[in-house]
């Protein structure tokens, strides 16, 4: 029996984790394909009854005899995000999310996050890391790997609503798998984010013919990629941002990360609906008042709301890994038009946070932290 009780685990700060590849977007992807695999297979756990929850959030009250309790302020969130991933990551992890719009104003993004990876046998901290870029790459890359499956092989156009950091990834993630695309349209609501956009885009992929449009039907009219990546308050459907069937041209593909509403066109039964995860909008459909989609954005939320209302049925609404796996058709046709829910895992955060947690370790990357030699309780 092996009685060493001594427990380090190493510290990657934002600087570190950019050492270690969590940049590497191509390799972003092809990990969450490999993630996807495993999902399907049902190799994985996160929480919830049905191991699909998203994760779990502390709700703050709207009036609150507390002066010092955060108010539900516009994307105030502090979310625990854990999962367990087997096949070749056999690792798990969770995710703590704190989010409140406001940070901006003090110079911070939206969205701080810490990342903890943890032996699953014993539960010892393998890491703890800046998450960030881990998140923003990993949620990114899902659309790239739905492109990379149901995407035209001749995209040339995207059209993305919303220049911040996930409509940064998720033009990168369509770039590592789409080779023709040559024109980027965006629309955004400030000169500020648009300008650092378009400086970006420049910068990274200069075969890029940039165009600022000033609606969404421009935005969405004859591209061949969709995304839209905005912030939105949720609550009010009619507030989201939506897609008209008239709008979009024949073998377009939609990968929707961020609130997004379809209009009875778009919801017809000759547009394809896939999920990235089935269970994780089941879980939502079943946490969530009804209908969903006012408290929950994401088209997927919006495909189980069609459910119950008769407008679909649930054998209708696809699942990536299944395609993924070679048991249901990727893109079966030229013509026909895709839409992708994006719904964000804790699994993809295990995933990525491995890889990246093992390149750190092979090139000797962050700070070595000890949590103890031997335990003063055991």
């Amino acid at each position: 029996m092996n009685n060493n009780t001594k427990i380090d685990f190493i510290y990657l700060s934002e600087q570190d984790m950019i050492r270690a590849g969590v940049t590497d977007m191509l390799g972003c992807v092809n990990t969450m394909e490999e993630m996807f695999g495993l999902l399907y297979s049902g190799d994985y756990r996160m929480a919830g009854p049905n191991n699909d929850s998203h994760g779990a959030m502390v709700i703050f009250p709207a009036d609150s005899p507390f002066p010092n309790m955060p108010k539900p302020t516009a994307d105030r969130r502090m979310m625990a995000m854990p999962a367990y991933l087997g096949g070749n990551f056999c690792t798990a992890g969770v995710k703590w999310y704190g989010s409140n719009i406001a940070n901006r104003e003090k110079g911070l993004p939206r969205s701080i996050l810490m990342f903890t990876l943890n032996d699953p046998d014993t539960g010892a901290p393998l890491a703890h890391m800046s998450a960030n870029l881990l998140s923003a790459y990993r949620t990114g890359a899902i659309p790239g790997v739905g492109a990379r499956h149901l995407a035209r092989k001749d995209s040339k156009v995207i059209g993305l609503l919303g220049p911040g950091v996930m409509g940064k990834t998720t033009v990168a993630a369509f770039m590592a798998v789409c080779p023709q695309l040559d024109t980027l349209k965006i629309k955004g609501r400030g000169e500020k984010s648009l300008s650092t956009f378009i400086e970006w885009a420049g910068a990274t992929y200069p075969q890029l013919k940039v165009i600022v449009v000033d609606s969404v039907e421009a935005l969405v009219r004859d591209s061949d990629l969709v995304t839209f990546c905005n912030s939105c308050a949720t609550g009010d459907v009619s507030a989201y941002p939506v897609v008209e069937r008239a709008w979009v041209k024949p073998g377009a593909f939609l990968a929707m990360p961020a609130a997004c509403n379809l209009d009875r066109g778009m919801e017809g039964d000759d547009i394809r609906k896939v999920v990235d995860n089935t269970g994780l909008y089941e879980a939502w459909h079943e946490e969530l008042p009804k209908p969903g989609h006012r408290h929950v954005p994401l088209l997927g939320v919006r495909f189980l709301d069609m459910v119950d209302e008769g407008l679909l049925k649930s054998e209708q609404i696809e699942d990536l890994g299944k395609i993924i796996a070679g048991d249901a058709p990727a893109r079966t046709n030229e013509e026909e038009i895709i839409v992708l829910s994006v719904g964000g895992m804790p699994v993809e955060d295990v995933a990525w946070g491995t890889v990246v947690y093992r390149n750190a370790v092979a090139r000797n990357i962050g700070v070595k932290l000890n949590l103890w030699d031997v335990p003063v309780l055991s």
